[in-house]
Order: C-alpha cells, then sequence, then structure tokens
C-alpha cells in the first residue's frame, strides 16, 4: 500500500473510518464552492466517490491520497492524481488535484502535500506531464499551481459544468497513464 509522508503529513489510501471526516468537508458549501457545479455532496455521494477513488487506486496504481495531519491524525482532506475525465479536451492526461477542509487552507498544507504527490508520480509513476485545472476566480488554487512549480496552458470551459476553467502543467508528454 502506497504511504507518503512529509514533515507534517501522511498521504495514504481510504479507510472507512475517514468517510464521516471528508464527507463534513464536502458538506461545507464554500470548501465545494470551486467544485463541478459549486454544490455541496451528500455523505453518501462522499462514501461512492471515495470507493471510486479507491477503485482508480486498483486500476492505475495512483490516485487521490487521504491527507492525514500527523501531530492530530486528523484527516484534512485530499491530494492526489487522477484522470480527469470532466475535461476531455486535455486528455491523456494525469490531474493534480485537491480538497481539503477550511481549518486546513492558507498553511501550506496543500502546498506541501503537492510536492511530494507530483515527486511521486514523476518518479514512482515514470509521468512525463501532469496538469491541474481550477475554476476561473479559485486563486488559492493557482497559487498552489505556481507554487509547486506548475505553469499556464490555457482557459477552456468544464463542460460538465458548463464554467470556465483554467489548465496549468508542469512536465512534458504524458508516458502512460498507468503507475507501474
Amino acid at each position: 500500500m502506497t504511504v507518503l509522508q512529509t514533515e507534517r503529513l501522511i498521504l495514504r489510501r481510504w479507510t472507512e473510518n475517514d468517510i464521516a471526516a471528508m464527507a463534513a468537508i464536502n458538506a461545507d458549501g464554500e470548501v465545494m464552492r470551486w467544485i463541478g457545479k459549486g454544490f455541496p455532496a451528500t455523505v453518501d455521494e462522499t462514501r461512492a466517490a471515495i470507493a471510486r477513488w479507491e477503485s482508480a487506486w486498483e486500476e492505475r496504481g495512483y490516485g487521490l491520497f487521504a491527507v492525514e495531519v500527523r501531530e492530530t491524525k486528523q484527516l484534512a482532506g485530499f491530494v492526489g492524481l487522477s484522470v480527469p475525465t470532466f475535461l476531455p479536451e486535455v486528455l491523456p492526461a494525469v490531474e493534480i488535484g485537491w480538497r481539503l477542509g477550511r481549518p486546513y487552507w492558507g498553511v501550506g498544507i496543500a502546498t506541501e502535500a503537492a510536492k511530494e504527490v507530483l515527486r511521486f508520480g514523476f518518479q514512482d509513476c515514470n509521468l512525463d506531464e501532469i496538469i491541474s485545472i481550477c475554476q476561473v476566480g479559485n486563486h488559492a488554487s493557482e497559487r498552489v499551481m505556481q507554487k509547486i512549480g506548475m505553469r499556464f496552458d490555457r482557459e477552456t470551459i468544464d463542460p460538465s459544468a458548463q464554467r470556465p476553467v483554467r489548465v496549468y502543467v508542469v512536465g512534458g508528454r504524458l508516458v502512460s497513464p498507468i503507475c507501474n
């Protein structure tokens, strides 16, 4: 089982015990403001999402990590790799993304975890390119993208939500969407 560690964080696979904490994050309208159509998610939707995230791990060898704060053992949210099927024009691609609860905003957790996930993607999964996508106006996510060395690639429309998004990229060409 893949577990990554940083100075303050443990990035690990999901467990049943994570559902309630992630559901609380997903139920926060301010957290979900920049996700899809901007609606909070229910506990059942969160449970289904975690099941999909775990399936992606089995299928691809990478996925979204549960981010646990070492000191408190609290779930902060997720940071990880996925295939952005919601935006067909960028495929084939692997995206790095994150979603953290509000208590973890503005303290460098997204950047710290994202740097380690990029290392994992490039070194362990042999990816040659990783993208990141955020809705226009989500300046906090754009700052994280810039801090981890990504460069602006394009602005387009997310057809699943009909909202404008910005695509950032780091690396060269994608070798394989499967981590060996």
